[in-house]
């Protein structure tokens, strides 16, 4: 069986379930469609190994598998560290607090923070019930959040190592 680790921040889910064609006829097939969520490569390697060596238990079926990870994890790096620490001093400026955490999701920021580029996520709009039904915004933190950007994007300006 292929499990989680919340320890390790992995998440295994069988978001899609489909097969048959009436509930009482036996089957001749069924698919699945499996969302994996990593914090590093390595543990992208062991869900992937995982899935890749499960057998039928049925004799006579198949198992197909096909697809793979579709982004890399968003590894924690000195720099995206160091990156996250300047985004800090402007929130304070600006009279808010952020703090760091994995919020085990996939965005544009999983393919450069695995090229290397110091990379943040989540500085956007605030809100909740994100991809529901009640997913919303709160419209009282925009100009702030827009600020806290804009902050960081002038820090960048003018540094000296542009770093």
């Amino acid at each position: 069986m292929i499990r989680g680790d919340s320890e390790r921040g992995t998440t295994v889910n069988v978001g899609i379930v489909r097969g048959g064609s009436r509930v009482n006829v036996v089957a001749d097939y069924a698919e699945l469609e499996i969302d994996t969520r990593v914090e590093n490569q390595s543990e992208a390697a062991r869900i992937h190994d995982a899935i890749t060596r499960l057998t039928p238990h049925l004799q006579g079926s198949q198992l197909r598998i096909e697809g793979g990870q579709t982004r890399p994890p968003m590894e924690r790096s000195s720099a995206s560290e160091q990156l996250f620490e300047k985004a800090q001093k402007i929130a304070e400026i600006l009279g808010i607090t952020i703090t760091a955490k994995s919020a085990g999701g996939g965005s544009d920021g999983n393919f450069t923070a695995a090229l290397g580029i110091p990379t943040l996520d989540g500085l956007g709009a605030t809100g909740a019930g994100i991809h529901a039904l009640h997913e919303h915004i709160l419209p009282v933190n925009i100009v702030t959040r827009t600020a806290l950007v804009a902050g960081m994007m002038l820090n960048d300006i003018n540094s000296d190592d542009g770093a």
